[in-house]
């Protein structure tokens, strides 16, 4: 007679402490959200702080209200975040109730963690910017306003993501050890293969375009949007679709065999979620009301951000399979 064994379920994680590293790190990205949801309740009530006359902030008064409330919302929960990856009973979480908060904020702040420094040093070069005046264009917001709120964005980020990176070896380690090598070959099914060749090729479209504008390119654009910032963005979101197509496909064809297995999940996770969320971001942006016809997005730039948003969604539920699977497959609950 065949004897069967159910899998073992790993011991409960448990987080030791808070630690006194994870109090600071919670303290930091709890005082680095203070200057933007300052400055957004200000705006709320009325004030004009960090915006210049001329500014189209101040032509929809309603449409500003709105965006800076959703603004704030989205920043307070990064507070949230911090006191869930640092209490105890922030392991009781369910799982998906963490993960998807996490993964946008992540998608969120990436580009800006990696895109402002360069900007900085584009400027320093002799780059122009989007805060600049200039012919046809009036000031979006003061200089220090950019500097102040994507400072606080850079601190952010890092202190949340520290403090993620530390929750998740706790909870989750056990889903990403060890080398591609290592991975059964059925650990991402085939319809998800077969999402994850398709997402590539329709990744495509968004990363030629973002490509042309990065190097210049100005076809489809506004005017606002033909300045050295924008290009660097684009730069970067080029870098960030890539890395998330790349990610994918290594863990949907165990490429790269010798990798760790977290290098293409974290890939995935970030860059889907700068993806995702930055072009759906964008994509709403272009939903605001404008009086003047030149100032509303073209047709190719609703495409591209469309097309990017989607990009990034279908690789996310790629990696999430993957993890799915992985967690089934060794017998614990995530």
């Amino acid at each position: 007679m065949t004897q069967t064994f159910a899998p073992t379920p790993a011991p409960a994680a448990t987080v030791p402490g808070p630690t006194r590293a994870r109090r600071l790190l919670r303290a930091v990205a709890v005082l680095s959200c203070l200057p933007y949801l300052g400055l957004k309740a200000a705006w709320i009530a009325g004030s004009r702080t960090g915006v210049p006359e001329g500014s189209a902030l101040l032509d929809h008064r309603v449409t500003m209200i709105v965006a800076n409330g959703v603004s704030v919302l989205l920043d307070s929960c990064v507070i949230v975040l911090a006191l869930v990856l640092t209490r105890p009973w922030g392991l009781r979480v369910p799982a998906w109730l963490l993960a998807f908060p996490m993964w946008v904020a992540t998608g969120l702040l990436a580009p800006i963690m990696a895109g402002f420094p360069l900007q900085l040093l584009t400027r320093a070069l002799g780059g122009d910017t989007a805060t600049a005046p200039g012919p046809g264009r009036e000031p979006f917001l003061q200089e220090w306003v950019f500097g102040v709120v994507y400072t606080g964005f850079i601190v952010q980020g890092l202190a949340l993501g520290a403090l993620f990176v530390l929750y998740a070896r706790d909870r989750w380690g056990h889903l990403w050890r060890g080398r591609l090598r290592e991975l059964p070959v059925g650990v991402v099914g085939a319809p998800y293969r077969a999402v994850a060749v398709a997402t590539a090729i329709l990744a495509s479209l968004p990363l030629a375009v973002r490509l042309y504008w990065a190097c210049g390119g100005t076809a489809g654009l506004g005017d606002e949007n033909r300045t050295t910032d924008f290009q660097v963005l684009d730069g970067t979101h080029v870098a960030f679709l890539v890395g998330a197509v790349v990610g994918a496909l290594l863990l949907v064809f165990r490429r790269g065999r010798v990798l760790p297995v977290a290098v293409p999940l974290a890939s995935t996770w970030v860059c889907s979620g700068a993806a995702a969320c930055w072009g759906g971001w964008v994509l709403l942006a272009t939903l605001a009301p404008a009086d003047d016809p030149a100032d509303r997005p073209t047709a190719l730039m609703t495409l591209t951000y469309a097309g990017q948003m989607t990009v990034g969604l279908l690789l996310a539920s790629v990696g999430t399979h993957f993890l799915v699977r992985r967690s089934a497959a060794l017998g614990i609950r995530p």
